[in-house]
């Protein structure tokens, strides 16, 4: 990047805010014309923009995934690292990729990255990321949770020109719309990302017209800086020492056999190592991810737990990570990964564990902890292909201050589950039911959220094709500081035989419904934050009252 210059107070704040608003405007350009609802509702994307060098994260939209913040920079960096060897970038080229290898999460998210050029130099990149609705695959929408390998999930793109010098490469176009269930729902998602870079590129060359490389430089670099400072300050107000935590995945969809993530937290000074050695070891099945992704994991659950810290590449540099490739943490390809959303909920939880041993004043109990990827797939009566994947909503962990949201999405992201509205125009279901579930939350002197009920009936005459990969089927969202533990996972299917419960508790694919019947999904709440017998008597009151809490669970919870 350009040499920064020095900066005022007032121009810095400025910059900042004109920065992150380009970001942001980024963001609602693709949100507002992408065919998919994963990323046009649920908002299953991000932009920002990236060192020139190292592919750092130096601006985000506020509205993207914060687990993108982390996995993005590797991904910029593996462009860069391509280029590198091969000295052929030039204005106007665009690399498209989703290898979750490589700076990736799982291969719905593809990633589109362009250099910002100025004066015939690279000033930063511009990327962009958005969950397409499905990329081949054994199952439709990719979430395959019998998958053993990552070619049983979907096409793989290494970093790949979209455009050479500003020319489409027609040829990337018929490779991505041949390899798809929903051709004209990924056409619109590319287009979608493309007008976002467009956009970008625009306001950030008016941006540098108008300040001058220099000073917009000092601005990058002065909000790199103060990010670390902010991150040094919270890591020092904790007290020294270490804090470990462990907690489980159901299995793996292949074997069925609990899945341990461990944490080990030191806290010296104004550093912190996080060290997930002694987590299992790479597994069969499509719960793994790679080390970019649990790194990105751990800086949304840091996020969280010090939220007044920026979002950007900063915030990392005070913090040691120990994700070794003997983890199911840190593998590499042909590991299968589609479940990846999985595991780093679980490595969200144990950090909030382990800060809860450390000031249980900042703990926070587990959330809900799944975001049960369910697929419903057929033909329409004309013939076309539909794919609906989506995910769903669950409960928070009680705080400090409060009970935990009900109904909420995981801490994962700042997306929204897509409205009942949305999908019942866009495909042949009809959700009979989508409501809060009594009794769900674990209990405390302020309660975990309730999770929710969603149940789907099929109305296409070939009924639909259904998968789940979820989790929470066989261990709970803890509670913490005496909190009690949330309620389990639960999915069950019409069938002729009666209802049906997966065999895995929590994961299954090959079910088929006819018209008619149904799925049936009851999510989880968060656990519970302090001694439930501590809970005000007018709170529990209440909680009857609106239907939250039965009164013989009630009535458990004071004696």
């Amino acid at each position: 990047m350009t040499p920064s210059a020095v900066l005022d107070p007032v121009t810095f704040a400025i910059l900042t805010g004109r920065l992150e608003q380009i970001a942001d405007e980024m963001d609602a350009t693709l949100y507002r014309s992408a065919f998919n609802p994963i990323i046009a509702e649920a908002r299953d994307a991000c932009h920002g923009l990236y060192h020139a060098e190292t592919g750092a994260t130096m601006v985000q939209g506020a509205k993207g995934l914060p687990i993108f913040v982390g996995a993005m920079a590797f991904a910029v960096k593996a462009v860069i690292d391509k280029v590198a060897v091969s000295k052929d970038l030039v204005e106007g080229d665009t690399f498209i990729f989703n290898d979750p290898y490589a700076g990736g999460t799982h291969l719905n998210d593809f990633r589109l990255v362009r250099p910002l050029m100025r004066r015939g130099k690279i000033f930063g990149w511009l990327a962009s990321v958005g969950h397409w609705l499905d990329i081949g695959g054994n199952v439709p929408g990719g979430y395959n949770p019998r998958a053993t390998e990552c070619f049983q999930e979907g096409v793989m793109f290494p970093p790949v020109r979209l455009y050479r010098a500003g020319t489409l490469q027609q040829d990337i176009v018929d490779i991505l719309q041949a390899n798809t269930r929903v051709p004209r729902s990924n056409w619109g998602d590319l287009n979608g990302q493309l007008n976002a870079l467009d956009l970008g590129e625009r306001r950030f060359h008016a941006l540098l017209d108008e300040y001058g490389d220099a000073v917009v430089t000092a601005a990058l670099d002065a909000s790199s800086a103060r990010a670390e400072a902010l991150m040094r300050e919270s890591i020092a107000s904790l007290p020294d020492g270490i804090y470990t935590f462990e907690d489980y995945l159901d299995n793996d969809g292949i074997v069925d056999e609990p899945l341990t993530i461990a944490l080990d937290l030191t806290v010296a000074g104004d550093r912190l190592t996080l060290d997930f050695s002694r987590s299992s070891p790479p597994c069969q099945g499509p719960v793994n991810i790679a080390r970019s992704t649990a790194v990105a994991a751990c800086y949304v659950a840091l996020k969280h737990v010090f939220p007044a810290v920026p979002a950007n590449a900063g915030c990392l540099r005070p913090i040691q990570f120990d994700i070794p490739a003997t983890t199911f943490l840190g593998v590499s390809a042909p590991r299968p990964v589609a479940g990846y959303t999985e595991a780093i909920l679980r490595m969200i939880g144990v950090v909030f564990g382990a800060i809860a041993q450390a000031d249980p004043a900042r703990a926070t109990a587990a959330p809900f902890g799944t975001i049960n990827a369910l697929s419903l797939s057929g033909h329409r009566a004309n013939g076309e292909r539909w794919v609906m994947f989506s995910f769903f909503g669950g409960g928070l962990g009680g705080n400090p201050q409060s009970d935990g949201l009900n109904h909420a999405n995981n801490p994962i992201s700042t997306a929204t589950m897509p409205p009942v509205e949305i999908l019942e125009a866009s495909y042949p279901v009809m959700f009979t039911q989508w409501a809060l579930r009594p009794d769900s939350a674990g209990a405390g002197c302020h309660r975990g959220g309730l999770g929710a009920i969603y149940e789907i009936e099929a109305l296409g005459p070939g009924g639909a094709e259904v998968s789940l990969l979820g989790e929470r089927g066989r261990f709970a969202p803890f509670g913490v500081a005496g909190g009690s533990a949330a309620h389990l996972n639960q999915f069950t299917w019409d069938s002729d035989d009666g209802p049906q419960h997966p065999p895995m508790a929590s994961k299954v694919t090959g079910v088929s419904i006819k018209a008619g019947q149904r799925v049936r999904l009851e999510t989880p709440g968060g656990g519970g934050w302090g001694d439930p017998a501590t809970r005000r008597a007018e709170m529990i009151a209440s909680d009857v009252k609106r239907g939250f809490v039965s009164a013989p669970m009630a009535q458990g919870v004071r004696r």
